[in-house]
């Protein structure tokens, strides 16, 4: 897998995960898995892409 492949079921504008589409706001990966922070979450904030992964060229940004 690459992250030129992008998954059209999943979008993403988060250029400096590791599984963004390096040629559109997709992800690369075949599912992600989006989890929570709180206790109780009520709002959007409160949600995670727990798939993330900082890409190593994203300290250099």
């Amino acid at each position: 897998m690459t992250t030129e492949n992008a998954n059209p079921c999943i979008k993403c504008t988060v250029t400096q995960c590791k599984h963004h589409c390096t040629t559109e706001n997709y992800c690369s990966l075949n599912e992600i898995k989006v989890g929570t922070h709180e206790a109780n979450p009520t709002v959007v904030q409160c949600t995670d892409c727990e798939s993330f992964e900082v890409k190593s060229d994203s300290f250099n940004m």
